[in-house]
Parts: structure tokens; C-alpha cells; sequence
């Protein structure tokens, strides 16, 4: 072979053999990738190429998979009672991807999931088509209608979280205004209108915005609950009873600022028990600058602050600030200031008090299943943190009690039950120009002494008159409701 065609020889061989590696490489170290990348159709096409798993509640299905009439999508998803478990289920679109359950546990309800390898491969072998498994929720029905019903009842926007105290698992979620993840679930122009119509820059209420877990708020009174427990904690005061040491007036340290207390309540060295009772400003607000910011921020991350949590869906994190000054923290003591909460996380204060003192990790996934309700994944029960002794926790459920006895938080009182609480009223807007948001968070005691549910409610209306809002009044009774429900559900 003279040497020209020895070249091109050479040069075709190598041609060759890049080809070959960069087809080996793409069919195997680029294989997954390409498999999952968004921008395949084929992956879109197969998502919704059979029907999803369902997310079950009590055992039943709150989801269902319809064939579609045209198009590529031979199914799309549909919902039972679709605004009342959005906040819950999240969606599953043809056109606009998922979200919360829905986008969490996709590959499980698509049948993809390499857990499922062993169904899928039986499935195979039979010529069966690819099923979706299971997702086993934790939720109770009759507390999330109770929690859905109560807020739309009220109007405005707001959120619910229930919780069992034992446990960690989610009993109730409810967001409101919410949304139907059926309008468009689809891959077509009405599909698209329904969610543009959805889209916070065209719906000021922002349907879709999960209040439960995506939204923190100004606790108010409600966080004094964490500066109690930080007080008998750090040993400022060992009993509920014991008077405080809170003059009144009580001037902010390092300003000229008087704390206000709301009306001429009995705050001038009340003991933690009454102050709680009538919601005293002052007695908190010195308690948390006596404690100092350290002591104060390692109370409140006990209790979750400062971390999100995943339940398996994100929950944004809530806030107590590092760095405050006296003042600062004793405004952050009461709720206000930086200090800023998702309902998940004052569920999860009144859940830990409830359970002696131990905070369990909340959860709203009981169990995962293949397509034959097969058990794939169960989730255990975990322990998070410990914000308080047994003996402290009782000392500051005998507080809360006090409070729905006689106190702001009657109206959470249910026949049979000891339920303990704490009312707030919280700041909103510049110089709390706008109408404040009414909080109420709570747990109930059943006569065998176990707490079957903790729950914290936020109502923001923005057209109450202002005089109205309160968390004893307006919150208070819809955690009534979802409390009620849960204890009727163990009957």
C-alpha cells in the first residue's frame, strides 16, 4: 500500500473508532442522563404512556388517571376533591410538570422508581403494561375537610396544619384560596388558560401558593409558647405559678420605648401562668431579653426554627434571628420583630409540648407500594429534637390549658377532652397598617391522657374589621373542628 492511502487508511480507522467510543459512551455513561433530561419527549411521552399510582387517604384514592381523547399523552391525571388536597397532592400536568407528592414521588407513581425494578420485571415477562404504585398518605379525611371547610367558611387566606404528637405524622394541610389541579392537568389551550388564570401576576390571592408549608408568618403571640419553654428550660423560672420579675410599664433595654401590653391587663409581675393567660407583652418580652439572643435562638431551633423541613415536600424554613440586640430579642420573644413562622412549625411547637416534650419529625408519606399494593418503603416514626424536659413540658401543658379554661382560647374547649392553647394576634404591614393575622395554636388530651392531635391555624382577612381579628376568635374555632374530627375518627 503506497503511503497516500496508508493515510487515509489511518485517518478512516480512527474515524471509526471515535465513532465507536462516542456511541459507547453516550449508550452507557450518558444513558441515564439522556433518559431523564426534560428536554427528551420520549421521557414526557412515556411518563403519561399508562396510569399513574394513586396517593391514598383512609385507604382510599384521592386520584385517578383518565385516557385523553388526542395527542401524544395517552393519560393525564385527575382529582377527587382536587382544592381541598392540592395542598397536599401538588399536581401532575401534561404541559407544567408536577409538584409536592406528585413531583416528590413521581418515580414511584410512574412505576419508574428502581425499587420497582422486581414489578416491572415480572410485568415484563407476563406482558403486562408498566403500572404506577402507590403512594399510602398519612392524612385523616375528616380532619382536612374540617380544616378546608373551616377556612373557606372564614374567607380570606389562611392555612392548617395538624399533626399527631406521637408520632409526627401529618393529620391535616389545608391552604386557602386553593386550586383545582385537574383544570390543568392536560396538554391543551384550555389547560393553559386554566394555569395562566392561576399565576399570582394575574390572581393577587396566588391560589397555588402553599400556605401550610411555603409561607412564613409573623407568629405573635403564639411564639411566647417558645419563650415560656426557654425560660423554664434556662431555669429563669421553674414553675408556672412563681411571680415574674416584669414591672409595668417596662421599658425596652437601650431605648426609651415602653412594651405595650393590648388593654389593662394584670401583667405587672405576673407569673408565666397568667401572662400566658391574658397574652402579656411585657412579662414575655423581658423574659426573652433576660434570657439574652443565645439562649433564646438555641431554644427556638430546638423546636425546628431556622431549618426547613421535608416531609418529604420542602417546607420553607422559619426564622429567629442571630445577632439581635436586647431589644430586638425581646420584640422576637412575642412573636414579632424578624421572628417568622410556617404553620408547620407552630404545629410542631404545640406538638412537642403535647408529647412531653419530644419533637417528632412531621411526615405525611405512611407507606409506598408497587402496583399490587406490595409494600415498598414504610416510613418510621423519628425523633427530631427534645425543646423540653417531660417535667418542663408538663409544666407549660398545665399553661396552655389554663389559657383555653379561662383564658383568650376558650373557644377551642371540646366536651370530653383537655385541649391547651395559645391565641395571637400578629402584626401585618408597615407601622401594622394592615389588618394583623389571627393565629390560634393548640393540642387536645383524650381521659387516658394521650394527645391524638396538635394543630395550628392562621387566618388572614383582609376585610374583617379590624376590631374582629383575633386567634381566639377567629382561628381558635376551626382548630376546634380539626380536633374534633381527629378524636372522632379514633371512636
Amino acid at each position: 500500500m503506497n503511503k497516500p492511502l496508508r493515510r487515509i487508511a489511518i485517518f478512516c480507522g480512527l474515524l471509526v473508532l471515535a465513532l465507536l467510543i462516542r456511541d459507547n459512551w453516550l449508550q452507557y455513561a450518558q444513558a441515564d442522563k439522556l433518559r431523564t433530561d426534560p428536554h427528551n419527549r420520549r421521557v414526557t411521552i412515556e411518563r403519561f404512556a399508562n396510569p399513574r399510582g394513586d396517593i391514598i387517604v383512609d385507604g382510599n384514592p384521592i386520584t385517578d388517571s383518565v385516557k385523553t381523547e388526542h395527542g401524544d399523552f395517552k393519560y393525564k391525571r385527575t382529582y377527587k376533591n382536587g382544592p381541598m388536597w392540592a395542598p397536599v397532592t401538588g399536581y401532575s400536568s401534561q404541559a407544567f410538570d408536577g409538584s409536592l407528592l406528585e413531583k416528590v414521588e413521581d418515580g414511584i407513581l410512574t412505576g419508574n422508581d428502581d425499587r420497582l425494578f422486581f414489578r416491572k420485571t415480572l410485568d415484563m415477562i407476563t406482558g403486562k403494561p408498566q403500572m404506577g404504585g402507590n403512594v399510602v398518605s398519612t392524612l385523616n379525611g375528616a380532619a382536612q375537610k374540617a380544616a378546608y371547610e373551616g377556612l373557606k367558611r372564614q374567607g380570606g387566606k389562611g392555612a392548617v396544619v395538624a399533626l399527631e404528637p406521637s408520632t409526627g405524622k401529618i393529620l391535616a394541610l389545608a391552604s386557602y384560596p386553593s386550586y383545582d389541579p385537574s383544570s390543568f392537568a392536560g396538554n391543551t389551550s384550555a389547560d393553559g388558560k386554566a394555569w395562566n388564570k392561576l399565576q399570582k401576576k394575574n390572581n393577587p390571592a396566588d391560589p397555588m401558593l402553599n400556605r401550610a408549608l411555603r409561607e412564613t408568618y409573623p407568629p405573635g403571640s403564639t411564639f411566647k409558647v417558645v419563650t415560656a419553654a426557654a425560660a423554664l428550660e434556662n431555669g429563669l423560672y421553674s414553675t408556672a405559678d412563681q411571680h415574674t420579675k416584669s414591672p409595668l410599664p417596662w421599658v425596652m433595654p437601650g431605648t426609651s420605648t415602653q412594651l405595650k401590653n393590648e388593654g389593662p391587663i394584670p401583667c405587672k409581675d405576673a407569673s408565666m401562668r397568667v401572662a400566658l393567660k391574658v397574652s402579656c407583652n411585657t412579662v414575655f418580652g423581658k423574659i426573652g431579653a433576660d434570657l439574652g439572643n443565645d439562649k433564646m435562638l438555641a431554644e427556638a431551633k430546638k423546636f425546628g426554627f431556622d431549618s426547613e423541613q421535608f416531609t418529604p415536600v420542602r417546607s420553607n424554613a422559619s426564622v429567629f434571628s442571630d445577632d439581635m440586640n436586647t431589644s430586638q430579642t425581646a420584640l422576637s420573644s412575642i412573636g414579632q420583630f424578624n421572628t417568622a413562622a410556617t404553620p408547620l412549625q407552630m404545629a410542631m411547637v404545640a406538638s412537642a409540648v403535647a408529647n412531653d416534650g419530644k419533637l417528632m419529625k412531621p411526615y405525611m408519606v405512611d407507606e409506598l407500594q408497587s402496583s399490587n399494593v406490595d409494600p415498598v418503603a414504610k416510613t418510621q416514626p423519628e425523633e427530631l429534637s427534645r425543646p423540653l424536659s417531660p417535667e418542663n413540658a408538663q409544666i407549660l401543658q398545665s399553661m396552655m390549658e389554663t389559657v383555653v379554661k379561662e383564658g383568650t382560647g376558650t373557644k377551642a374547649q371540646i366536651a370530653g377532652a383537655v385541649v391547651g392553647g395559645k391565641t395571637g394576634t400578629a402584626q401585618h404591614g408597615v407601622a401594622n397598617s394592615a389588618n394583623p393575622y389571627a393565629w390560634f395554636i393548640s393540642y387536645a388530651k383524650l381521659p387516658d391522657n394521650s394527645s391524638p392531635v396538635a394543630v395550628a391555624v392562621v387566618v388572614e382577612d383582609e376585610n374583617a374589621n379590624r376590631g374582629d381579628i383575633s386567634g381566639g376568635g377567629l382561628a381558635a374555632p376551626i382548630a376546634k373542628d380539626v380536633m374534633e374530627a381527629v378524636i372522632h375518627s379514633k371512636k
